[in-house]
């Protein structure tokens, strides 16, 4: 009796627990890719060169973002856009973005102050 129960459990067991690995994946790629803007949005507003900002935050967010850059006016903007797999071979993707926005320090090219 036991096995036939046990049978019956262990597939939604392991769907569940596939589950929760894809959340924990999916929100470790969201969090790493906040924290990528925020660097990149800082070294942006303390004045460094898009290219700068752009390596900046290619190292700090997840393989494989797209990372872009811009200014209006004494605002600049960073953004981040990857594609996760967080169940690994499993042909299922989940598109993760962040975006931050600083003001320009006073002092640097092109802000206020």
């Amino acid at each position: 009796m036991v096995t036939a129960e046990t049978a019956v459990v262990l597939p939604v067991l392991l769907i569940v627990l596939a589950g929760a690995v894809a959340a924990i994946v999916v929100v470790g790629a969201q969090l790493r890719c906040v924290d990528a803007t925020r660097e990149g949005v800082r070294a942006a507003a303390r004045g460094e060169a898009p290219a700068a900002v752009t390596e900046i935050v290619r190292r700090a967010a997840p393989d494989g973002a797209v990372v872009s850059v811009t200014r209006s006016g004494d605002e600049v903007r960073v953004a981040v856009v990857v594609d996760v797999a967080p169940l690994g071979p499993v042909p299922l993707r989940i598109r993760v973005t962040a975006e931050a926005v600083a003001r320009v320090e006073p002092g640097v090219d092109g802000g206020s102050g």
